[in-house]
């Protein structure tokens, strides 16, 4: 299953599927992206150009906009594009599935958060998507990511189930497509700066 297998399932996918907090109501789906929001508002400069990456229907995109943020959301989904335009037709979006942003965007922006689509692919997608969104970010913009690591790694075999890497190979990954780690406290994602490119 490639990469844009995995997009094209997502596309098909319920509302319900898009996060677990959807099962409690909507009330409850849309609060967790406030308080995400939140979260990376202590991270991200204040007003700055961020791309959410994997925006779905503006769960955290929108929250981020509200705070003042210059947003703009992204997915390889058009229905997700079409969920997040019936809630706010002034968020910018764009169609793209990763490796493709820079030439879809056609610009650089100081931060790019993904905190809900690195882990449904393949380890090789993942590098794939990385290194299209580190190429249109900023250099010394961040990458927020939801790239998760484990003792015990793991590759998804399904559409839906999460690839996880071992924490010292995700962190030679990162150094080879130019990411610097930035340490941060109780954040749930990995915090990558781009290095800057000579």
């Amino acid at each position: 299953m490639n990469l844009q297998d995995v997009v094209n399932c997502w596309d098909k996918a319920h509302p319900r599927m898009l996060h677990p907090a959807r099962e409690v109501s909507e009330a409850e789906y849309w609060k967790t992206g406030r308080q995400q929001a939140a979260i990376l508002a202590k991270i991200l400069p204040p007003g700055c150009d961020v791309v959410d990456f994997g925006c779905g229907d503006g769960r955290v995109t929108i929250p981020l906009h509200d705070l003042g943020y210059t947003v703009t959301g992204v997915d390889g989904a058009p229905s997700m594009l079409r969920r997040l335009a019936d809630k706010l037709l002034d968020i910018p979006t764009v169609l793209a599935t990763g490796p493709d942003l820079t030439a879809k965007l056609c610009r650089q922006v100081d931060a790019i958060i993904s905190l809900a689509v690195l882990h449904h692919h393949s380890r090789a997608d993942q590098l794939d998507i990385i290194t299209g969104l580190r190429d249109t970010t900023k250099p010394g913009g961040l990458l927020i990511l939801d790239w998760p690591a484990s003792f015990h790694p793991a590759e998804r075999t399904t559409w839906y189930e999460v690839t996880t890497w071992d924490p010292e190979a995700r962190l030679n990954a990162a150094r080879e497509l130019g990411l610097e780690p930035v340490q941060t406290h109780h954040v749930p994602w990995s915090v990558w700066r781009v290095k800057s490119r000579t």
